[in-house]
């Protein structure tokens, strides 16, 4: 974990020309972060190809969603994307959708600043993986709690348990 300030970072919305980048760190990320809820197995159908042909269908969503990239020495190093609530009874009209940042540059506020630019200090909710201390730590400090809402979602032919937190 790194505590070094990257002064170089730049913030900016996701382009359609993103989507190659935009799947490498995905893949990447979803192996810092999942590695221990997930097999090996099941990692080995994740490839940086697919995460790419994903992200050329998020790049083109409406308006109604903010999605940013968080650029470092001109490579894409994290990314994050809010919009309207996909719950059936939300507790909040929008939700943080996703939020990832290469483990590299933990600890550096790239974080910070890719979540203030998706939500900013808007009502917003999101499910993170229970078992994942660091993103729940990043959370609590950024005003959130758990409702008590719970679920188990797929994940690359396996299952994540997942909790609610709102803010």
């Amino acid at each position: 974990m790194s505590t070094d300030v990257v002064a170089d970072v730049i913030v900016r919305p996701i382009r359609d020309t993103d989507a190659e980048a935009l799947g490498r760190v995905h893949a990447s990320c979803w192996h810092e972060t999942y590695d221990h809820l997930i097999s090996a197995a099941a990692f080995e159908r994740l490839s940086p190809r697919r995460m790419g042909e994903l992200w050329n269908h998020l790049a083109e969503r409406g308006e109604e969603y903010a999605q940013f990239a968080a650029v470092v020495g001109g490579e894409i190093v994290g990314f994050v994307g809010a919009g309207p609530a996909r719950d059936e009874e939300p507790p909040r009209a929008r939700e943080l959708q996703f939020i990832y940042l290469l483990d590299a540059y933990h600890g550096t506020g790239i974080g910070q600043q890719l979540f203030d630019a998706a939500c900013g200090d808007e009502p917003v909710y999101l499910w993170v993986a229970e078992d994942n201390p660091r993103a729940h730590g990043f959370y609590r400090r950024n005003g959130f709690a758990a409702d008590g809402a719970a679920q188990t979602v797929p994940f690359l032919g396996e299952e994540i348990h997942e909790v609610r937190l709102v803010r």
